[in-house]
């Protein structure tokens, strides 16, 4: 009997322990990555500053989605991506922001895209605005790197991309 006793004290203690981070996150309420991810199904987001290593280049900007389809694979019919790109350094690096678009096919797959913008003029900011048809996720890198047609591949596959949009 005290062994059963001690080994349910046991199994409840072990419960409360696993689910003890779970109720700590949801405490602290949503991040802004995944609040700016929600608000987006609702129309038109402002992405706040996103910043490279360092702090050498900044973008911000906004996101509207119209038309999302929540058919099988969910996603909006239109993206429009607008912003601004920001060199920071006085040297040779230039500010980029780097879009990565997960989009829908007719047959269904979702690939993706890399679409970029680059700003090598500190202190004069580059204004870009472009869209994307059936638009399942955008993805956000910021770098600072020299000048190229297009981003390093440390600039893509290093660091984390942060999550802009999500259709649901």
């Amino acid at each position: 009997m005290t062994i059963t006793r001690s080994l349910t004290a046991l199994a409840l203690a072990a419960a409360l322990i696993s689910i003890a981070p779970v109720a700590a996150q949801a405490s602290t309420g949503p991040t802004e990555d995944t609040t700016a991810a929600q608000s987006a199904t609702q129309g038109t987001i402002q992405w706040g500053v996103r910043y490279a290593p360092g702090r050498k280049a900044k973008t911000h900007g906004s996101l509207t989605v119209t038309g999302e389809d929540h058919a099988d694979i969910p996603a909006a019919a239109t993206g429009r991506i607008s912003g601004k790109v920001y060199d920071l350094t006085k040297g040779p690096s230039c500010g980029w922001a780097v879009f990565r678009l997960t989009y829908r096919t007719a047959d269904g797959n979702l690939p993706f895209k890399h679409h970029s913008v680059v700003d090598c003029s500190y202190g004069t900011p580059k204004s870009f605005s472009f869209t994307q048809r059936d638009l399942y996720e955008v993805e956000l890198k910021v770098c600072s790197e020299a000048k190229a047609s297009k981003p390093s591949l440390n600039c893509l596959y290093e660091g984390t991309w942060k999550v802009l949009y999500v259709s649901k």
